[in-house]
Formats: structure tokens, sequence, C-alpha cells
């Protein structure tokens, strides 16, 4: 693995590079909001994608790189993160076919800019409907704006909701809440079997 400092115009990102020997394509992952990159259901997937021939770098917001537990606001978050994907297109996942994602806040992040960051496809790992209690105040517009295939892994009993599917939307539901701890190996696996469906288009 390999940390890459980037720079953005809200401060020094990192991506941890995770890469493959010969790989495939490439896949970027971001982390919640007051998380990191070494989340459990990231790990997974990490691995996954990685048996899979991916390479796989994993985000770290400028504010988490800062060491502050807030996040930025969105368009902040957003400007980072897109700066972070140019930069990895450019050089170390270059001309691979590209899957951008990651868990809840960050998967947020990916659905916002995957028009922008000509990927093939998106992972949301524990996407965050609503805040817990408050259903009316539903994100499902930003799911659904996302133009490519999509797949959601759900916690079973995740207080933030659970996101509809659609035709380019596949939600898979699995044992647990909103972490993704209960049962990572369901998380992998739902991953596992997507990923040559994408492939395969």
């Amino acid at each position: 693995m390999t940390v890459i400092e980037i720079d953005t115009p809200q401060g020094p990102a990192e991506a941890h590079l995770h890469a493959a020997d010969e790989p495939i394509a490439g896949m970027v992952l971001g982390h919640g909001a007051a998380g990191g990159v070494t989340a459990p259901d990231l790990v997974a997937v990490t691995g996954v994608a990685r048996s899979a021939g991916f390479s796989v770098a994993l985000v770290k917001q400028p504010y988490a790189v800062a060491g502050r537990r807030s996040p930025a606001p969105a368009h902040r978050l957003d400007e980072a993160w897109t700066a972070v994907v140019e930069h990895l297109r450019g050089s170390e996942l270059r001309g691979l076919p590209l899957i951008v994602g990651g868990r809840s806040a960050g998967a947020r992040v990916a659905c916002r800019t995957a028009a922008n960051s000509g990927a093939v496809a998106v992972l949301c790992l524990a996407f965050p409907l609503h805040p817990p209690g408050r259903p009316a105040k539903t994100r499902q517009p930003e799911l659904d704006a996302v133009q490519v295939p999509t797949l959601v892994v759900q916690g079973a009993r995740d207080p933030f909701g659970m996101p509809a599917g659609s035709a380019t939307c596949d939600v898979v539901t699995v044992p647990g809440n909103h972490s993704l701890k209960t049962d990572v190996e369901a998380v992998a696996t739902a991953v596992r079997d997507w990923l040559p469906r994408i492939r395969a288009k």
C-alpha cells in the first residue's frame, strides 16, 4: 500500500493506493463523515476488488488529514473529491475504467460527482438515505441522479433508512446496522457478485 498526498482546493488529501499487479480497472472509495479508510467494510471491499484485478484508492478527505472530526460542508467535500479523482485518472489509475464510491457520507459524495468523474459505476456502502428519525429529509434524489450502474449495500437495521432501487440501482440488504460490521463477509459477497456484471458491460 502506498500513501499519496494530493493537493486539492480544500487542502491536502490522501489516497491510500492498493495497486493490483496488472490492473484491469480502478476503484476509488471515500470514508464516512467521522470514520476513516480502515472501516471494516472498506477494507473488505478493497480485498474483493483487488482479487478481481482492480487497483483501489481509499481517499482520506482534507478535513480528516488535518485531524478534524467534523466533516466539511458538502460542496467542499465534492470539490476535494473531484480533485483527487482527476489526479488519480491522470496518473496512478490512468487509462483504467473507474468505479467510484464510498461508505455513508463518502457514498453521497461519489453519487453527487459521478457525472463529472467519468465513472462507469458507483458503489455505495451504507448510503445515509435520511437523518435518523427524519425520513422526510430524504436524499434519494442523489442516488436517482446517478446515470451509471449503482450498487447499494445496506444494513437491514440501518437507522438512516433503506434506499429504493431502480433500473440502474441494485440494493442488497445485509445483516446489521449503519456500520456494516455485523456480517462483513455478506458485504464482500454482494460486491464480489456485482463486479463481474460491471466489467462485462
